[in-house]
């Protein structure tokens, strides 16, 4: 145990590790990390490509009766560049792609339904023009039949006759 080494310094105060991994090692690792991020980039999207161009190779061929076909339906063609509310990509799916045509959006489209259904609620509007029928919105309506009351149907009094009173069976009477 005498052999132990022990760093003092001058203060009697504790000293590092004097044979601990040096600054260019962490450098010369950090380097060697960054060369194998390049070269798996490389071999990754080589793989990709090779992968797409077989995929390419392997599909049926279109029927020739499909108008209008696109080589790569993941990307807009130029013509259609998507704005803000993606109204472009939109027209895009109605021109190229046939009905029913899946959601792309789910909460805007259930949004412009809420806001349709809500713009039917509390406008005016014809139901049918030709027939004269109209709507009008929900806050005037129950404004008016707090007024008016609801519509009640007139009975007419019949007069009753002896006739339409039951006969009692027997002889009694």
């Amino acid at each position: 145990m005498a052999n132990d080494e022990h760093h003092v310094n001058s203060t009697q105060h504790g000293d590092y590790e004097r044979r601990d991994i040096g600054v260019a090692g962490v450098l010369y690792f950090l380097l060697g990390l960054l060369v194998a991020g390049v070269i798996v980039h490389f071999i990754v999207s080589g793989l990709y490509r090779y992968l797409t161009m077989r995929s390419e190779a392997e599909q049926t061929p279109v029927s020739p009766l499909v108008t209008s076909t696109t080589k790569d339906t993941r990307h807009l063609p130029k013509e259609y560049k998507t704005d803000a509310e993606s109204a472009d990509y939109e027209k895009y799916l109605q021109k190229n792609f046939p009905q029913p045509q899946l959601e792309t959006n789910e909460r805007t489209e259930l949004n412009k339904v809420r806001l349709r259904e809500e713009d039917v609620l509390s406008t005016y509007g014809y139901v049918d023009k030709n027939a004269g029928t109209v709507r009008i919105p929900i806050d005037r309506a129950m404004d008016l039949l707090a007024q008016r009351g609801l519509p009640v149907r007139t009975q007419a009094a019949a007069p009753q006759s002896a006739s339409s009173q039951p006969q009692k069976k027997g002889g009694k009477q």
